[in-house]
């Protein structure tokens, strides 16, 4: 095993604390970081009144959650200013080229967020190098789609090519779930539009122009889509498939999950 500080030495080492950043009860850090790095940024510049990264500097490991004690190197940063209710930071160059490509091994003590590296430095362990930094799941196959829409943005923002290819060229039914409140919308995607192209529509919207879907996000904002809903691909066909086939399937999926009425946002 290669110890991580083989890999990635840093000579303020005595003076920094290490962050290990993980879901706050709304988003994960993960999906934050391939979203918006300037967002990621901003966690690091997160203080709580306790004042927890008390030295100069701070090491940020990212919980790296579809693997259970991997964490994924998310930069070293400097603190220039305390304040109240943060900090000002800036990204330093140390190791700038390993943001998002080292992935750690590390039992996590606890629950604690802010440890001191002489006493946990030594018990990091490098997992693997990425050869790009990381930018989201690889596609999970058809049959697996059960993801957040959180996850799933970065994703549909970046086109990211393994995921378009997969659904750029499908038809098929899909279920939303609001995880906030359990309704459903069942949808689907025939016509020209394969799933790619309908689902772009919702990370893009977040209600895909749908009606209870729309006067709901109009109501909550786009933030509600983001932190809440979770997509689900029932089945899936190929181009070729007949609409009215995929029609069909889409009402069969509307009566078994009852999504008409009082348990869903479905409207006929």
């Amino acid at each position: 095993m290669i110890e991580l500080i083989d890999i990635l030495p840093f000579k303020h080492l005595d003076d920094c604390k290490i962050h290990l950043a993980s879901w706050n009860g709304e988003d994960n850090p993960l999906d934050v970081f391939v979203r918006d790095r300037g967002e990621w940024d901003s966690w690091n510049a997160w203080r709580g009144k306790k004042d927890e990264f008390n030295r100069n500097y701070i090491f940020s490991l990212i919980d790296f959650y579809h693997e259970p004690s991997v964490w994924l190197f998310g930069g070293i940063y400097r603190i220039r200013a305390r304040h109240s209710d943060r900090y000002e930071v800036e990204l330093c160059e140390d190791h700038r080229d390993y943001i998002g490509r080292v992935k750690v091994l590390f039992k996590r003590p606890g629950r604690a967020k802010a440890l001191i590296p002489d006493n946990h430095f030594h018990n990091m362990t490098v997992l693997e190098l990425l050869r790009q930094p990381y930018d989201g799941e690889a596609f999970c196959g058809y049959e697996s789609i059960d993801h957040s829409f959180s996850v799933l943005e970065p994703i549909f923002r970046s086109s990211k090519p393994d995921w378009k290819a997969a659904l750029e060229n499908i038809k098929g039914v899909y279920l939303i779930t609001d995880l906030k409140n359990g309704k459903r919308y069942v949808g689907s995607a025939y016509g020209g539009n394969g799933i790619w192209s309908r689902w772009s529509c919702y990370i893009g919207t977040g209600h895909g122009w749908n009606d209870e879907l729309t006067k709901l996000i109009e109501a909550e904002g786009f933030e509600y889509a983001r932190s809440h809903f979770k997509l689900t691909l029932l089945e899936y066909r190929p181009m070729k498939v007949d609409d009215q086939s995929i029609i069909e399937r889409e009402a069969y999926w509307k009566n078994v999950l009852l999504t008409r009425g009082e348990y869903g946002y479905n409207k006929n």
